[in-house]
């Protein structure tokens, strides 16, 4: 895949919240090279220049799969990070390994939690009269309680062996 590509891939997961710069991706790029992650080959461009291709290499595919398998825990629990990962999970082709993931990513999500809290306690958009207040945590809890359901769901369908 060509950089430019890449660059397009990236910000249509994560653009809207991270743009993805060219200052930051081509310097990524060259340590991941360095690294012996990824391979770059020049093929003929379709008008003038060259243009580079990249490739994971076995190394660096044996990289993602450690990452997939064995996510940092900003991985579970930030957002975008969490998106990010699971456009991928389907590259770990170990359905338990898989399930093993998702299960994290319940486990953080059955933690209570809120945006507003009374001393050590999370409120609940029940309790709340800010009407924004409310509307944050209960598109919140829409949004969770969606998540919550597909995580069981599909748990259970790749690894329909353990109860969850």
């Amino acid at each position: 895949m060509h950089g430019y590509e890449l660059r397009k891939r990236i910000s249509a997961l994560t653009g809207h919240v991270r743009p993805v710069a060219e200052s930051t991706l081509y310097p990524a790029i060259k340590r991941l090279e360095k690294a012996g992650l990824l391979a770059r080959e020049t093929q003929p461009g379709s008008v003038a220049a060259p243009r580079h291709v990249l490739s994971l290499t076995d190394e660096g595919r044996r990289e993602l799969l450690r990452r997939l398998a064995e996510p940092a825990q900003g991985d579970i629990t930030d957002e975008n990070r969490w998106f990010t990962l699971l456009a991928f999970l389907r590259h770990l082709e170990n359905g338990e390994a898989q399930a093993g993931v998702l299960r994290r990513r319940l486990a953080f999500l059955e933690e209570p939690a809120s945006f507003f809290y009374d001393g050590e306690q999370p409120l609940r958009a029940e309790e709340l009269d800010d009407p924004f207040r409310r509307g944050i945590l209960t598109i919140a809890r829409a949004t969770s309680d969606a998540e919550l359901k597909w995580l069981r769901t599909t748990i259970n369908s790749i690894a329909p062996g353990r109860r969850d």
